[in-house]
């Protein structure tokens, strides 16, 4: 078998044999007159007109018979049989086509359609140019890319061989559109804000750390869109949204990728029970769009998201599934059951992250059915307003769905600067304790605070997830185009 360092000599001999023959291999210019689709869908008029279209594609199949053959082409839009036969295109430029071109070539065919005596609707060549000639052989029949990380290194040929692998990415498309379409419609403002910030913050991460040369400084990628957001609330906007992208220099595994895209929104004068209401309506807008119904499965299970949806508070959850009171516990009481219940925990850990862990290991994949979580404890969300009825607790929200995954987090946002200040002090402290993910002091925030924010409600979604639960998939890595991946050794 030729290797394919072989093969690929031998088709730049193929594409010598096609600049001698005078084509242009990699023209500019197309003249197309119709999709594939569209040629088939006006199929029966073109033929009663006799009328000579010209259609574009890459050469999928290919089989000779004598003075004629049969091949495939596809474009965007679905494939096409054409028939090239030598007394049509003369014996030289047939020739050249047998013998130079291959699978995997880029054609420009013009023609006329036609009926094959097996009834497939086929256009009849009358003459053709190359639009790109290919180097390197396709999988045959998609048998060479079987290894799944070959696939996600190689995604273009994973589009080309896997229409399951590319309908994800369409769905994809269509739940964005469908938030975008839906927060709008709710009166929201779509902004973007920077990447690139002299202090990261608004989540629970560590960051990328860059440089910018131009001014001689270090900065980091964002972490989250929070923090920019909630500036812009001061400056007087009363609903934003921003959907981009965020780094997180964190552990990689099927519900964590070191970039994906974030979905974040701020409603001014709103707390964190209208935002339950508002998500309710949000996410089964996008299920609907994307399956029809408020019903999707995932895992084996039908997930139904007709609203509304429990609310379930967080530490009635850990009397149910772990059988402790979190509140009554200290933090050595909580390490020594995070140990237990084998999750991944030692003395660095605070109390709040103690507790999530716990719950991370014994709760969270028990919860299938869209739910709620409410009231988390206050030290977990040191941007989030306290409850006035216990301030142990924060006017939290989570939703979670399909054995564990974190769909949505949202609270009513903190707006007073001091006590703002005294939690991101609480914060730095544990930060120079150890923990590499805790808050850091942001002074510039601060100030922005102090010139008043209303009350406000936050919201943050990661897109990756629902798509990924949308689609059935097993982890962000199937619904990322390009997911990052450690070279090979």
């Amino acid at each position: 078998m030729a290797s394919i360092e072989d093969i690929r000599k031998e088709r730049i001999q193929k594409l010598e044999l096609l600049k001698k023959a005078g084509m242009e291999c990699y023209p500019s210019l197309v003249k197309r007159t119709h999709t594939t689709k569209e040629a088939l869908d006006a199929f029966s008029d073109l033929v009663a007109q006799e009328k000579e279209i010209t259609v574009v594609g890459r050469i999928r199949s290919f089989r000779e018979h004598g003075g004629s053959a049969f091949f495939h082409i596809e474009d965007g839009s679905g494939k096409l049989q054409a028939y090239l036969r030598k007394n049509r295109v003369g014996e030289e430029s047939f020739s050249l086509f047998l013998e130079a071109m291959d699978v995997g070539d880029f054609v420009q065919l013009r023609g006329i359609l036609f009926n094959t005596q097996k009834g497939e609707k086929t256009i009849e060549v009358s003459n053709y140019s190359i639009l790109a000639k290919s180097l390197l052989p396709l999988p045959d029949k998609w048998h060479g890319l079987q290894d799944v990380e070959e696939r996600y290194r190689k995604r273009y040929l994973d589009l080309l061989f896997n229409e399951e692998a590319k309908q994800k990415f369409r769905v994809k498309s269509i739940a964005m559109r469908a938030v975008r379409e839906f927060l709008d419609q709710e009166g929201f403002f779509e902004v973007e804000t920077p990447v690139l910030q002299n202090i990261y913050g608004g989540a629970d991460a560590e960051p990328f750390t860059t440089r910018i040369n131009a001014f001689d400084m270090d900065m980091y990628l964002r972490i989250s869109l929070e923090l920019p957001l909630k500036r812009l609330m001061v400056g007087g906007f009363e609903k934003v949204y921003e959907m981009g992208r965020v780094f997180r220099n964190e552990g990689v595994d099927r519900q964590h990728s070191p970039d994906f895209t974030m979905l974040e929104f701020y409603w001014a004068y709103a707390d964190y029970k209208d935002m339950m209401k508002l998500t309710e309506r949000l996410i089964s807008r996008v299920v609907e769009q994307t399956h029809g119904s408020y019903k999707v499965f995932y895992g084996g299970k039908e997930i139904d998201f007709t609203p509304p949806w429990p609310r379930v508070e967080y530490s009635e959850l850990f009397r149910k599934y772990a059988n402790i009171t979190i509140e009554e516990m200290d933090k050595d009481a909580l390490l020594a059951k995070a140990k237990t219940v084998g999750a991944e925990a030692d003395e660095t850990f605070s109390k709040g992250k103690l507790v999530d862990a716990i719950y991370k290991k014994v709760i969270r994949p028990y919860l299938w059915e869209p739910q709620f979580v409410i009231h988390h404890p206050s030290e977990m969300f040191p941007l989030a307003k306290a409850r006035q009825e216990n301030p142990a607790q924060a006017e939290t929200v989570q939703l979670l769905v399909g054995g564990g995954w974190e769909l949505v987090k949202a609270y009513s946002e903190q707006n007073d600067p001091l006590a703002q200040r005294k939690a991101f002090e609480e914060q730095e402290s544990l930060f120079r304790k150890g923990l590499g993910d805790a808050q850091r002091m942001d002074e510039d925030f601060l100030e922005a605070l102090e010139y008043g924010m209303p009350p406000t409600a936050g919201f943050g979604m990661g897109i990756d997830r629902l798509t990924t639960l949308l689609t059935d998939s097993h982890s962000l890595r199937e619904v990322t185009l390009f997911p990052t991946m450690k070279p090979k050794s």
